[in-house]
């Protein structure tokens, strides 16, 4: 199956959308096939204001139909808690939150972004997806990360060569309570880094350590900046390291 043939199936669809390289893509061939689509994206405390913006501002460019609804997930334990299965719980209620809020639009399909590069063992929201029913095409078509940035060059996507960007509660290490100012910490410290020339780069809390993920060739900047680095994230963190493992998308 192709992506022409799903959307000749599947002509109303409402979307979750984040603003990313996936659900872009899958929202542009939604609207290039004609489809019926409404696109939803989720705002809540684990999302910078900075991806809430771009998505916004993609939607507005495909001129697409965007509803943007607010979720607090810091009021379930199971997420505020951050044990291992946390992602599982968040997924089940943002997609519940958005399924509700289409079904009530009329839209009784949900789509998602999932590609066939994500890999479904040992990720709990991928079982949340399942439970409720959320269809992944780009998955379903045999779509890989690579295929997917290829074919959004193609189309014109400015989110081609966007890098990867997970939720600020993966900043915060495993069984450690999320707690909503370690939230706006990590946002500003990688508000910075961006400002700086940075990308596709983690900051990351380890107790009252600021550990900084980078790709290779990104660590002579860490040196050049490290002053300014310093003085920006110590206002946050009690020190600051530099991951010595490269990133990777």
């Amino acid at each position: 199956m192709n992506l022409k043939e799903f959307f000749e199936e599947h002509r109303k669809v409402a979307i979750a959308f984040s603003g990313g390289v996936d659900s872009v893509f899958l929202l542009q061939q939604a609207l290039k096939y004609k489809v019926q689509a409404r696109a939803y994206y989720v705002k809540s405390d684990f999302q910078p204001t900075f991806e809430f913006e771009d998505a916004i501002r993609f939607a507005k460019d495909l001129g697409a139909d965007l509803k943007v609804i607010e979720v607090d997930v810091l009021e379930d334990t199971n997420v505020k808690n951050n044990l291992k299965d946390r992602c599982y719980f968040c997924k089940q209620k943002i997609f519940g939150t958005i399924l509700k809020a289409a079904k009530n639009d009329g839209f009784e399909v949900l789509l998602d972004g999932t590609n066939a590069s994500d890999e479904y063992e040992d990720r709990p929201g991928m079982k949340a997806k399942e439970e409720l029913k959320v269809i992944s095409p780009l998955s379903e078509c045999g779509l890989t990360k690579s295929d997917i940035r290829k074919l959004s060059r193609e189309e014109g996507l400015p989110t081609w060569d966007k890098p990867s960007y997970s939720c600020l509660a993966t900043r915060i290490k495993t069984n450690t309570e999320i707690k909503k100012e370690d939230l706006i910490a990590t946002e500003r410290a990688e508000d910075f880094l961006m400002s700086l020339g940075f990308k596709d780069f983690r900051v990351r809390k380890i107790e009252n350590t600021a550990k900084l993920q980078v790709r290779a060739e990104d660590f002579e900047k860490v040196i050049v900046n490290r002053n300014e680095i310093m003085t920006e994230l110590k206002k946050y963190y009690e020190s600051v390291t530099l991951d010595l493992e490269v990133r990777d998308e």
